[in-house]
């Protein structure tokens, strides 16, 4: 009797394993990881891929539907979309106030059957939703994140009052 619940209990338990692993089949090379340095705008995939919802006009949107947890991503200016991944884990909370803004991220990027993403993505620069905006005296329609030059008359942007 020992023998046969032995022998029950061990062909269960190869059974399960062999059921358990179903499915998680590797389906082709990952490509090797490196770190990257990407610069582009932040969106949500959902909008993005769906109706190609970008820029200023859908950062509300977007900054709504990062929040709830839909896939957050970022629009580089090469015209590659990453996905972005914290270290296992979502970064929404973080990339949220910069939905439709342009940002800068470093992460290890890794692709698979197209599809790129960077993991343990972290912001290097960006102009977070409260960020200080900088204006022409001359010109008040120019605005910028940072101090600089204006693009129109080569003044010294000054913190917008």
């Amino acid at each position: 009797m020992k023998i046969l619940v032995a022998v029950i209990a061990s062909t269960t338990i190869a059974l399960f394993a062999a059921f358990a692993h179903e499915g998680h089949e590797d389906h082709g090379e990952a490509t090797e990881t490196k770190t990257v340095t990407v610069t582009g705008e932040v969106v949500d995939m959902a909008c993005y891929l769906d109706h190609n919802a970008t820029g200023a006009k859908h950062a509300e949107c977007a900054k709504t539907c990062i929040e709830s947890g839909l896939p957050v991503g970022l629009k580089a200016q090469a015209g590659v979309t990453y996905l972005l991944i914290g270290e296992h884990e979502p970064i929404n909370k973080k990339l949220a106030p910069y939905a439709a803004k342009t940002i800068t991220v470093k992460g290890k990027m890794v692709s698979r059957d197209g599809f790129k993403m960077i993991e343990n993505a972290e912001i290097v620069s960006g102009a977070p939703a409260a960020a200080v905006a900088y204006t022409c005296p001359m010109h008040p329609e120019v605005l910028a994140n940072k101090p600089g030059k204006c693009p129109k008359c080569g003044m010294n942007l000054v913190e917008k009052k």
